[in-house]
């Protein structure tokens, strides 16, 4: 007996219960000027923005795929709503978590159709989360199936469209800072130094504006490969030092900016002293001279001006008088650095010295918490 007159009741609370949702639905709140919720009107469930309600609370109830199909419904049905953009944004949302490429098609008509939506930033936000889970090594989806197609330049192509479409904000800076690392670890240095040097430029206010400064001067340091080869990294990089100086001492000075400095000029020298060798091996004594000088002229105390002195005699003897008129003197030179007379040979025979390579600078002392994750 008991059990027949509970089931009215059960009945009754399930309508009631029902009946109460519905009208959760069916109601719409904001805030008022005190910041308390205040209902402004009711919502007609056949409405579109009741249409589009359901299909949010259906992802806040961990319904994916059925906020997907409602969303996708919304927008076959009403393509012309004002809610579209907000729609785009449930599906992408709805997406993601089954396939986070297949939501970037949703994010990318937000950001190309309606910029000025309210729902504008929150779909450029989702796009730099997902090119930053792509540029730490995420693979994109095969057929919706294994992770095996590689995402690096979808990483590269959405952390710049972030910039462009965003320019000066924090999400833009972040973006920014976001493309230079995955240069740098990806050992593009030229891209890194490019990037970076965009950063400095666009955000120089920003509290990540130091690590921009180091990375940038080891990116350029990074990208010389050796006396052989292209020495402009080098010059940038010195520049780039000696600024780091003057705006910021401290920091210079805890990561040596002064011994990096030294490292740079020996290495600039031994660019000097290969060019200086691959000339007398291409019979060019004029040209092998005119490094020679430029060398004891610009670097007088390196190592590699020492060296180029032990050669020189044998580079003048093949000089026409005209070129030795305007020259150095060499003779005091080998005298005071070698302690060597013009006729004595050295011990040893000439051979280029291995160019010094400026030490990684300590950049972990300078990353903060935020641009370590």
């Amino acid at each position: 007996m008991l059990r027949r007159a509970l089931v009215p009741l059960l009945a009754a609370l399930a309508v009631l219960c029902m009946a109460g949702r519905a009208t959760a639905q069916a109601e719409r709140y904001e805030l008022d000027s005190l910041d308390r919720w205040k209902k402004v009107a009711d919502i007609d469930p056949a409405s579109e923005e009741a249409q589009l309600l359901s299909a949010r609370r259906a992802l806040i109830d961990g319904e994916p795929a059925r906020a997907e199909r409602l969303a996708s419904a919304f927008l076959e049905r009403y393509p012309l709503s004002r809610y579209r953009a907000d729609a785009l944004l449930l599906r992408g949302d709805a997406k993601r978590g089954q396939d986070e490429y297949e939501a970037l098609f949703d994010y990318e008509e937000i950001c190309r159709r309606y910029p000025g939506s309210a729902v504008f930033i929150p779909a450029l936000e989702r796009e730099y989360e997902i090119a930053v889970t792509y540029a730490k090594g995420l693979r994109r989806r095969f057929f919706g199936m294994f992770r095996w197609v590689d995402a690096s330049e979808d990483a590269e192509e959405l952390l710049i469209r972030v910039q462009e479409r965003l320019p000066g904000s924090e999400l833009g800076e972040k973006a920014c800072m976001s493309l230079a690392d995955y240069y740098f670890d990806k050992r593009e240095m030229i891209m890194a130094a490019e990037a970076y040097r965009i950063f400095i430029e666009n955000y120089p206010r920003s509290a990540r504006v130091s690590k921009a400064r180091l990375r940038l001067i080891y990116a350029y340091l990074a990208g010389f490969r050796g006396p052989e080869y292209d020495a402009s990294g080098l010059l940038e990089a010195r520049a780039k030092l000696r600024s780091l100086q003057s705006l910021q001492p401290g920091l210079a000075q805890q990561v040596g900016a002064e011994s990096i400095l030294v490292r740079i000029e020996e290495s600039e020298a031994a660019k000097f002293l290969s060019t200086a060798a691959w000339y007398l091996e291409v019979n060019d004594p004029i040209s092998a001279e005119l490094s020679i000088r430029r060398l004891v002229q610009r670097h007088p105390r390196s190592i590699a001006t020492l060296e180029a002195l032990r050669i020189v005699p044998s580079v003048v003897a093949k000089l026409p008088k005209s070129i030795l008129d305007d020259a150095p003197d060499y003779r005091a030179l080998r005298k005071e650095l070698l302690g060597l007379e013009w006729d004595q040979q050295p011990d040893a025979d000439f051979a280029a010295p291995t160019p010094a390579q400026p030490e990684p600078l300590p950049l972990e002392r300078t990353s903060s918490s935020e641009d370590s994750k």
